[in-house]
């Protein structure tokens, strides 16, 4: 059975997602280990990307921890700061497939707020046949039932599905469905992968 669509994770694969870098830049690299150290900030965002408020979960956050409210509520105020740039490549690669009538969706743990920012940033994020975001969903990667709905909406099986993300756990659970999984690490890597895959020529992959 031959793949049918092409499924893309969004973070680290088509915009950079690195808010430790984005607090070394800004507040300098020892005073952001200790934040983290004390704050579980992913956590606070997997709160967000399974359907908490933006605002209100980041606010309490801060709140809860007053000697790091301000740099907190950067979370917040800078979001976009942390989620850039976009990785123009993967974006390319996106566009290829569709000029060859490539189904893409796109399998993505973000909140509500978070993704309309991101759209309004990113429009290339409007060009998928369809979204399937976390937080609409009430689902979230690696959990199987976000796996199941992208299958059922799709009326695809796992063998028709090849799918990129950059953690190993969501490969993980993809593949354990029967999907055919790439791990992100950089975009020449995925490249090859759709070249292989017969989806696209070396050529409409650069």
């Amino acid at each position: 059975m031959g793949i049918e669509a092409v499924v893309f994770d969004i973070g680290n694969v088509l915009i950079a997602w690195q808010p430790e870098r984005f607090y070394d830049r800004v507040i300098g690299a020892k005073r952001r280990k200790d934040m983290f150290a004390e704050i579980d900030l992913h956590g606070m965002n997997d709160e967000i990307d399974r359907g908490g408020d933006f605002h209100a979960v980041i606010a309490e956050t801060a709140a809860a921890h007053p000697r790091w409210r301000d740099e907190v509520m950067m979370w917040h105020d800078r979001w976009i700061d942390l989620a850039s740039p976009k990785i123009d490549r993967s974006v390319r690669l996106l566009r290829a497939l569709r000029r060859n009538g490539v189904p893409v969706f796109s399998l993505t743990n973000f909140g509500i707020g978070t993704f309309e920012i991101a759209r309004r940033e990113y429009p290339f994020l409007e060009e998928f046949d369809e979204s399937f975001v976390s937080a609409r969903l009430g689902e979230i990667k690696p959990d199987p039932v976000i796996y199941q709905i992208l299958e059922e909406r799709s009326g695809l099986s796992g063998a028709q599905l090849l799918f990129t993300d950059d953690r190993p756990d969501n490969i993980a659970a993809a593949a354990a469905r029967g999907w055919q999984v790439h791990r992100f690490e950089r975009p020449s890597g995925w490249a090859a992968a759709l070249v292989t895959a017969g989806l696209l020529t070396e050529e409409e992959a650069e």
